[in-house]
């Protein structure tokens, strides 16, 4: 089973893929930071303070301004993909695609915190790339 979530922001679509993949800008929506710039092959290490968590990506594919495909561990490997389509000067369509969650009932919970988790994030973004906001990241409350 795969978890797709889309969102439109305002901004064009080099803005918000420099904001995935530069480690300066990514602690302003999303992880509080990562340990280098996000490059096809690197292993990138990623935390959140909030929770007291710590992760590891291995990147896969990078298509500047285009695409971002990584592999993480979710309880079992899960592959990511996030693409950038730009729709005019200042529209881009973020599209996430998540795939490896089990086809049983009791992945049910997990796909739907995936889904709150992606659409969170895309919105986190979207604060940042249309209006600089960079408080929202850290206000989800589970």
């Amino acid at each position: 089973m795969n978890n797709i979530t889309k969102m439109k922001i305002a901004a064009p679509a080099h803005e918000i893929f420099e904001a995935i993949v530069d480690p300066e800008k990514i602690g302003n929506f999303w992880f509080t930071s990562c340990s280098e710039r996000w490059e096809s092959g690197k292993t990138i290490k990623l935390r959140y303070d909030e929770y007291n968590s710590e992760g590891e990506i291995a990147v896969k594919e990078i298509v500047k301004d285009k695409k971002i495909a990584f592999e993480w561990d979710y309880g079992t490997m899960h592959n990511v993909t996030i693409t950038f389509t730009q729709e005019d000067e200042t529209n881009t369509i973020v599209e996430v695609n998540e795939d490896g969650f089990a086809e049983d009932r009791d992945s049910i919970p997990l796909l739907v915190g995936n889904k709150e988790g992606w659409v969170y994030m895309l919105t986190c973004l979207k604060g940042y790339a249309e209006h600089g906001i960079t408080t929202l990241r850290s206000a989800l409350v589970h």
